[in-house]
């Protein structure tokens, strides 16, 4: 199928969540979710819609805690892209705010099974002369809690995972 000159071309849009439409005495739980192009490109737009997003949340950009939480997707996003790829598939990112602002969770999934990280007990030092190695430690010691999983849908792939639990004040914009 060829798009007419002037027709609208179809892009992905990030999922809204339930409060977008919700009283107010609902909870304040946010998510945004979004595919994104498997290259160092797709993964700095992810980082940037993310920042902002979180800011929008209440979470500032030029809080401790903000900086934290970008730090560790845009690693997650860049292992995605770079141990993670599979050509012409994307990765999916999803950031959530919970529990009445007291947890956020990012999750981003590939689609390349075999290449699995460690399990957060098992992740070793690399040492002075390797060239990488450093970014799950990173990981290890921004979030609260950090993991992976395969895939829930089934697919081929991963969903690596970290959490930051301590409070968030999270505004209703």
């Amino acid at each position: 199928m060829t798009n007419q000159p002037g027709a609208p071309t179809r892009t992905a849009q990030p999922e809204r969540s339930a409060e977008d439409s919700a009283a107010p005495h609902a909870p304040l739980d946010r998510t945004f979710a979004m595919r994104f192009t498997s290259t160092p490109r797709g993964a700095r737009l992810a980082r940037r819609l993310a920042a902002h997003r979180l800011d929008g949340w209440g979470i500032p950009y030029d809080s401790r805690r903000h900086e934290a939480i970008v730090l560790v997707l845009a690693e997650l996003t860049a292992n995605a892209v770079r141990h993670g790829r599979v050509p012409g598939r994307d990765f999916h990112l999803a950031l959530r705010v919970v529990a009445h602002g007291r947890t956020v969770r990012i999750e981003v999934t590939d689609t390349r099974a075999e290449r699995v990280p460690p399990r957060p007990g098992a992740l070793r030092v690399p040492g002075a002369e390797d060239t990488s190695g450093r970014g799950l430690l990173l990981v290890a010691a921004l979030a609260s809690r950090w993991g992976w999983h395969p895939r829930p849908d089934g697919g081929p792939g991963k969903t690596v995972w970290a959490e930051f639990g301590s409070p968030v004040s999270v505004s209703r914009r």
